[in-house]
């Protein structure tokens, strides 16, 4: 009788074309998966994986059983997985991979739902590493929410809320005592770029595994577009990694500086900032939840995707 575990080492090498990172996914060394894959060479009379100039190429039978083979244990799954979740009784801990918009926005309404309906689970948030491609595969995740714009084809990636940027100053900057804020007013004024380091990488170490993080809330080049059209220049005072740390600048300088309209909003209610609308078209970002496919099957996860969208919609 084969091994599933075989069949399992199988399904990841043929999306990972490599051995150090299927092991990686597996939990498994380098030797384990190359010792499994001879098992499944040996008990299938074919070769299944041959090394190439850029990583392990599946034969044309390991391609031809590929989908059948991951359709088969993705059904397996679901089969063994709990029937049901009770969110009244469940213990269960969920984590999430969020950044500051994320923290800020959706975090607080998302606890309040989470603490009425599942009182006894536990949200962990945690924060966005160069390893969240692979805690994702390993389920040691189950969602992020923030700026992915590309996943590979087992995730899902949706979008849960379109967001809008506005400029903030300190709510006593000169600037804010204008009538009307024009291109010009925002090339004079310094500004306070965000651009984390760690996106940076996210997208050096998972990019070329097909995920791709937004580096920054800058506007997709609307600003610098329009700047250009004026003969206009920007000038940038400061590089901070997050939202929050160049509100905590804005509010102590002359600078000013672009993020989400809804963090903006916060910062208002507050009475520290001042929003300015672009006074160019600015589009809007899009905020994205990503998850893996197969775990839906998992009645827990499920729930918690529709607790996620539900508490997306109403913000």
């Amino acid at each position: 009788m084969l091994d599933l575990n075989l069949l399992r080492v199988f399904d990841v090498m043929l999306e990972e074309r490599s051995v150090t990172r299927a092991g990686a996914r597996l939990g498994l060394t380098q030797s384990a998966v190359s010792h499994a894959l001879n098992r499944l060479r040996y008990a299938l009379d074919d070769e299944l994986f041959i090394r190439g100039p850029n990583g392990m190429l599946p034969t044309a039978r390991a391609v031809e059983m590929g989908p059948q083979v991951h359709a088969a244990l993705v059904q397996l799954q679901g089969a063994i997985a709990p029937a049901d979740f009770s969110p009244a009784t469940s213990e269960r801990r969920f984590v999430l991979v969020a950044g500051t918009y994320a923290c800020a926005v959706l975090a607080p309404p998302l606890v309040s739902r989470l603490a009425a309906e599942a009182p006894l689970s536990e949200l962990i948030i945690s924060q966005y590493t160069p390893d969240v491609f692979d805690r994702l595969d390993a389920h040691r995740v189950d969602f992020i929410v923030g700026g992915v714009v590309a996943a590979p084809g087992r995730f899902v990636r949706e979008t849960i809320a379109d967001e809008r940027l506005a400029w903030v100053a300190r709510a006593d900057h000169p600037i804010t005592r204008l009538n009307q804020v024009e291109l010009e007013d925002l090339a004079a004024a310094s500004h306070v770029v965000i651009s984390s380091g760690v996106s940076g990488m996210i997208d050096d170490a998972a990019a070329r595994r097909g995920l791709v993080t937004r580096p920054s809330w800058e506007d997709s080049g609307a600003f610098e577009t329009a700047l250009a059209a004026r003969g206009l220049t920007r000038r940038i005072g400061v590089s901070v990694p997050d939202s929050y740390s160049a509100i905590a600048v804005v509010v102590r300088s002359d600078m000013i500086t672009l993020i989400p309209r809804r963090l903006a909003m916060l910062g208002a209610e507050s009475g520290r900032l001042k929003l300015i609308e672009p006074p160019y078209p600015s589009p809007s970002v899009e905020i994205s939840l990503v998850y893996l496919k197969e775990r839906l099957v998992e009645p827990a996860v499920a729930w918690m995707l529709d607790l996620i969208r539900a508490t997306a919609a109403k913000i």
